[in-house]
């Protein structure tokens, strides 16, 4: 038997409120099992197109009650292609973007985060800098502002998106850094995870990954290594970074 004067006193009055037929609402900065993420390989679609039609192609896409984002690309020539993002309401077209890169950059969207409500994150791939509008606008303050030296070499870019527009609010671009050039070279993000303060990143890195400070780390046997870094929210920092059998 418990003894009444060990029975919580929260506890008793969330019992009593509830005997009552209050509702109880506790409130959660983050609700947890809200955040959805999803990666996949990229898919064609247009803002033209209908939520039917995307969704029987299989790419990355996120639903929570009623509410759709997926993330692809258009084909705009024959050699380029740009990336499109699009958000369905109950099967109504709210919002598409064509507009966050334009040049003759290979971007393509594959990754999404999403809670349903204020925090969504989407994940794009880069090959270069080129002239016209690209991710570089929204990455001024990012903890990589740019590609950098090279081109060719795919990466990615993490844009942090305003669920009810579309629009970017913050970017950054995500690499890794030859050590013997300090050419950029390939990374491609695995997964995301939210905690309600930080971004933490999963990602396969080529020779070599970057330390929180930029720089290449020094690592042994083959790539791609696994790599795990972690933002802040809007992206500006890496708190942390490491990698397997890299230091």
């Amino acid at each position: 038997m418990i003894n009444r004067h060990q029975f919580p006193k929260s506890l008793a009055f969330l019992c009593l409120l509830a005997a009552l037929g209050i509702d109880i609402v506790i409130p959660n900065a983050v609700a947890q099992t809200s955040i959805k993420t999803s990666f996949a390989k990229s898919v064609a679609f247009t803002c033209n197109d209908s939520e039917t039609s995307i969704k029987a192609k299989n790419g990355p896409k996120i639903s929570i009650g009623g509410k759709t984002i997926y993330i692809g690309y258009q084909q705009v020539s024959s050699q380029n292609q740009d990336p499109r993002i699009i958000r369905f309401d109950n099967g109504v077209k709210k919002w598409c973007r064509s507009d966050y890169e334009t040049t003759i950059d290979d971007g393509r969207g594959y990754g999404l985060l999403w809670d349903g409500g204020n925090v969504l994150y989407g994940v794009f791939s880069s090959t270069g800098s080129q002239t016209g509008n690209d991710f570089r606008r929204f990455a001024k303050n990012g903890w990589l502002s740019s590609y950098g030296n090279g081109g060719g070499a795919k990466v990615a870019v993490i844009a942090k998106i305003n669920p009810t527009n579309g629009s970017v609010s913050a970017a950054t671009f995500v690499t890794a850094k030859k050590p013997n050039d300090g050419k950029t070279n390939s990374l491609a993000i695995t997964n995301l995870s939210w905690n309600g303060t930080t971004l933490k990143v999963l990602a396969d890195s080529w020779w070599s990954p970057r330390r929180a400070d930029k720089n290449s780390m020094t690592c042994t046997g083959s790539s791609p290594y696994k790599y795990t870094a972690v933002f802040t929210g809007d992206l500006t920092k890496v708190n942390s970074a490491t990698a397997i059998n890299c230091s």
